[in-house]
């Protein structure tokens, strides 16, 4: 079910992909955790996966992100942490995580959607949108869509 979702995803037009790396001391900083931290943090896979946004407050049309702590994990028992950001790295105008839809398990995958609101610098607006993030916990690989 969630590779159909994602071959899905990657046929969906105009999707974007985003841009994913590891974490960096500046947009994945537990001290950016966007407030209240209660509505911006989830938990998934028995507490194996979390999710949290982060606001960097500039550039203001594009200062959220959103960080995945996530199995697979190391000799020592860290797991990965993936920043996930807009394709042009500077960031989301919004990220809604309280509004996330959650499918799939820790054996299959993941896959989440999330409201997000994106800015369009040609002509100056906001738009609505939607994050589509899938996460395989068995390989760490990460894809992420904007719709």
């Amino acid at each position: 079910m969630i590779r159909l979702t994602a071959f899905a995803l990657c046929l969906a037009s105009p999707a974007v992909a985003q841009e994913i790396g590891t974490c960096d001391d500046y947009r994945s900083s537990v001290a950016m955790l966007a407030e209240p931290w209660e509505e911006n943090t989830k938990v998934f896979g028995e507490g194996e996966v979390r999710l949290a946004v982060i606001d960097t407050f500039e550039p203001a049309a594009g200062a959220f992100h959103l960080v995945i702590l996530s199995p697979p994990y190391d000799e020592a028992g860290f797991g990965q942490c993936a920043l996930v950001t807009s394709d042009t790295g500077t960031g989301f105008a919004g990220l809604n995580i309280a509004g996330i839809t959650a499918t799939g398990d820790m054996a299959t995958g993941l896959a989440f959607t999330i409201p997000a609101t994106r800015w369009i610098s040609e002509s100056d607006t906001y738009v609505d949108a939607v994050l589509n993030v899938t996460l395989n916990p068995t390989t760490g690989v990460i894809v992420a869509k904007l719709d």
